[in-house]
């Protein structure tokens, strides 16, 4: 089987992306599924390939918030799919590693070789440009910023045919990850306190998914309307340059949070959150270290914790229709904080992205005939 259709192709980390006829020479195999994109959101993961010093290898078609419609199935052991499904795509895993096994994919012992520095191994590469020359392997299983998508069945979610499928991708990650945080991670609930520190993607999700889980939450970031979001779905804004910033999380909280997110990777607000948890709190990290982190001292005194987070410790076919559940219940209300673009504006889109104008892009490929 030969499929052509438009994609945004990164042939350089410093030059834009462009939309290009592309060529996939595949049907899908065992345990695969060719899917046609409805919309993908745009993650900073992906921009971060910018900065990725050559550890991803371009030219490369990226994108890992996908979502779309099942047009042809390879069979094979994963959970069956059909022919029209709408399915919701996430990070790949291979299925059969301990964590895999435990249901902890997002910590899967080939998490980074399948999703970020090259993928499945491929003989013949299936996706070429229109000179003939590979592309890189799936980017997260997925490659996404293009009308179709050969992916892995396991990493697929099917969801119900009702739902906006053109603005679900983002819940494979960026929303997945915050409200992962705080429902799978933290088991957060009534009378608990969160504090939550950057209110982009992944943390105006932490927010949601705190206002549904009856948890308090503070908000801390720079941007005031970003502040005003995050009050407007149930968390007490802070501006990040406050004055003794922990102790007024600590007031806002009766003494202390119980847990801390912090989508940043600054520094400065690290030690701030560690200093505002109550004794035995945890700080979840999500954003990748780009320095080495100096921890002041006492801030991981009395049974104060600090611990990574992947992927929101989410199995993405378990949390997706739970956060469809919630959205349909108006208690996660992700599409407020889309805009919508056409594949073709995918500069745009990064631009805005990188400038703090939107806090989800989506990109929605033009439809056309195979």
């Amino acid at each position: 089987m030969t499929t052509r259709f438009p994609a945004a192709v990164l042939r350089s980390y410093e030059e834009p992306f462009t939309v290009e006829e592309v060529t996939l020479r595949a049907e899908p195999g065992p345990g695969e599924v060719l899917v046609e994109i409805a919309g993908a959101g745009m993650c900073r993961t992906d921009l971060a390939v910018r900065r990725s010093a050559g550890r991803s290898p371009l030219p490369a078609v990226l994108g890992h918030e996908g979502a779309g419609v099942v047009v042809a199935t390879g069979g094979g052991p994963d959970p069956a799919l059909d022919v029209g499904d709408h399915v919701v795509l996430s990070f790949d895993s291979c299925g059969h590693c301990r964590n895999c096994r435990a249901a902890a994919p997002a910590y899967c012992d080939s998490f980074a070789a399948l999703n970020l520095f090259g993928g499945r191994e491929e003989g013949p590469p299936r996706l070429t440009d229109a000179a003939g020359k590979a592309l890189a392997p799936r980017w997260f299983g997925q490659s996404s910023f293009a009308a179709y998508a050969l992916v892995p069945a396991r990493n697929a979610v099917r969801v119900d045919p009702d739902l906006p499928l053109e603005l679900l991708g983002p819940l494979g990650c960026g929303f997945l990850t915050g409200a992962g945080a705080v429902l799978n991670t933290f088991a957060a609930g009534p009378g608990d306190t969160l504090v939550v520190l950057g209110s982009g993607a992944v943390g105006l999700a932490a927010v949601m998914a705190a206002a549904a889980a009856g948890v308090r939450t503070v908000a801390v970031d720079r941007h005031p309307e970003r502040l005003d979001l995050a009050e407007r779905f149930g968390a007490t804004p802070l501006p990040a340059g406050s004055h003794g910033l922990p102790e007024r999380i600590r007031r806002l909280t009766d003494g202390g949070a119980q847990y801390a997110l912090d989508t940043t990777a600054s520094a400065p607000l690290v030690n701030d959150a560690l200093h505002a948890l109550r004794p035995t709190g945890t700080l979840g990290l999500v954003a990748r270290l780009h320095a080495p982190l100096t921890l002041e001292p006492g801030t991981l005194d009395r049974g104060r914790g600090i611990r990574h987070i992947c992927e929101g410790d989410a199995v993405p076919g378990l949390l997706v229709p739970r956060l469809t559940g919630l959205w349909r219940a108006g208690r996660f209300p992700f599409d407020q904080l889309i805009r919508t673009y056409p594949l073709a504006d995918i500069n745009e889109a990064e631009r805005d992205c990188d400038a703090g104008r939107v806090v989800k892009p989506v990109l929605l490929p033009e439809r056309r005939d195979r």
